[in-house]
């Protein structure tokens, strides 16, 4: 079974590439961020016709997530626990957007489906902006209302198998950051506090994407050649609590896929998992033999 997460940058402009690469890699489960559509706008039958359906979660041009799947999905959430809005008040008819416990609207940046027994979150997180921008402290309070729910979850079940995949806009690591117009104490990304907060999940979840392929980006901006540079960064993850950990089998960050014609400056991040965390109601439809 392979899931993955990819911010795919406009899923309007790229239906084409992200379908086809889906069909070609023998995709079952796709986290999409940066949709950037309504669920009007959204180009479902190229998917279904792939044999693919979906769950969106898209307010306008911005933001905005999915989830597709070859598999039945459930418990479907467009929000989590104590996730703040960013913006003005909410007013009049913008009420049917949703507020956060902060009284600010609530933006299209995650939802969660149940796909056998996993729990899967496609997860757009705050880009903050600069470090004196009121982005940051929202991202920051952003993905601590993210800690505390995901806490509440393993409290409530220990053993789920549990993945928050996507856009995550942390470089962790000193490794992770090859763009030289970020630096530590002038850049969002890299700063102590978000280095922190990405830090403060472990014990919860874990990149298991990491053991496997320890070096490599994920996102190069289009801006000053930076993919012909590799002067790209790794801030897209798949984050899986420890049974979700123990079930996976490979893993690989899909870089040809920041080459050739209009491509997302994001690439897929792709997990192999064992497939019997589809569930026994999905033994007769998933017959393919595991990778290792």
């Amino acid at each position: 079974m392979r899931i993955a997460t990819w911010n795919v940058n406009s899923i309007r402009t790229r239906f084409g590439r992200v379908v086809d690469w889906l069909v070609r890699e023998d995709i079952d489960v796709l986290a999409m961020q940066e949709i950037k559509c309504r669920p009007d706008q959204f180009p479902l039958e190229a998917f279904e016709q792939a044999g693919y359906q979906v769950e969106i979660h898209g307010l306008n041009q911005w933001n905005g997530v999915a989830i597709a799947s070859r598999h039945e999905m459930t418990d479907v959430a467009r929000s989590f626990p104590g996730m703040p809005g960013f913006g003005k008040p909410i007013k009049g008819q913008e009420a049917v957007q949703g507020e956060g416990p902060n009284g600010l609207p609530l933006e299209a940046r995650a939802i969660g489906v149940t796909v056998g027994d996993l729990r899967l979150w496609s997860l757009y997180v705050p880009n903050g902006r600069a470090l004196d921008d009121p982005h940051l402290a929202y991202k920051l309070d952003w993905l601590t209302a993210l800690r505390t729910s995901t806490e509440a979850w393993l409290d409530e079940d220990p053993d789920l198998p549990l993945a928050l995949m996507g856009d995550w806009n942390i470089a962790p690591l000193e490794g992770d950051m090859g763009d030289p117009s970020f630096a530590v104490g002038r850049s969002t990304h890299v700063s102590p506090e978000e280095r922190s907060m990405f830090a403060s999940f472990e014990g919860l979840v874990e990149d298991v994407v990491r053991p496997i392929v320890p070096e490599g980006y994920t996102f190069w901006d289009y801006k000053a050649g930076r993919f012909p540079k590799d002067e790209g960064m790794r801030i897209d993850f798949i984050m899986g609590s420890r049974a979700f950990a123990d079930a996976v089998t490979g893993a690989s960050i899909e870089r040809e896929e920041r080459k050739g014609d209009s491509p997302s400056d994001h690439v897929p991040v792709v997990a192999d998992i064992d497939p019997s965390l589809l569930g026994d109601t999905f033994e007769d439809e998933y017959d393919r033999p595991m990778v290792f």
